[in-house]
């Protein structure tokens, strides 16, 4: 009685080991999979670029600084896909999208170009992206923190030393450090006036 006792709980033991070994492989293919889907909408937004470009120039005459910096964001966003990182894809997600804001408020403060149909389906497709973008960050900053959750607690840390899993760095935001902090400033309720 006591050998099947002994040989239930051996059985139990390696199916925990198997099973928390598979969570650990299938959450770094998620995150693989997330960094890929990032690196996929940054590719979507920087071939919509050149047709956005090409419908606003008319319009911009005089801002052909807006346009180098454009066409130069969109080279560093082929660039970082070309590479895999996510953390360099993020960074030049946030340089596309300072990039993209002096055409934003153009062609929400000029009627004719919002008027143009390919130039409003290319903005729409633009923040439809970006908004991809975030979602695919959101998810990628969540697998991360569930699996170093996984890497330092107990037990799951036990098979993670077995098997060598270490935490992996999540996502770097400009200007955070490790803790955030909040002023009191910050904590105000902010005030609205309309005019």
């Amino acid at each position: 009685m006591i050998e099947y006792l002994i040989l239930g709980l051996i059985v139990l033991g390696v199916l925990y080991v198997l099973a928390t070994y598979n969570k650990f492989q299938t959450t770094k293919r998620r995150i693989e999979a997330s960094v890929q889907e990032i690196g996929n909408q940054l590719k979507r937004q920087a071939d919509l670029i050149p047709n956005l470009v090409e419908s606003v120039k008319g319009y911009m005459k005089h801002e052909k600084d807006i346009f180098k910096d454009l066409t130069d964001a969109r080279k560093a966003a082929m660039q970082a896909i070309d590479t895999g990182s996510a953390q360099k894809m993020l960074d030049v997600s946030a340089k596309l999208a300072n990039a993209l804001a002096p055409i934003r408020a153009v062609f929400e403060s000029t009627p004719e170009l919002q008027a143009a149909g390919p130039t409003n389906q290319l903005m729409e497709e633009l923040r439809d992206t970006a908004d991809k973008v975030m979602y695919s960050r959101r998810i990628l900053i969540d697998l991360t923190a569930d699996y170093n959750i996984m890497v330092v607690t107990v037990p799951s840390s036990i098979i993670a030393g077995m098997f060598s899993f270490t935490k992996m760095a999540g996502l770097k935001v400009e200007g955070i450090e490790e803790n955030l902090q909040v002023s009191k400033e910050e904590l105000k309720t902010p005030k609205v006036k309309l005019n």
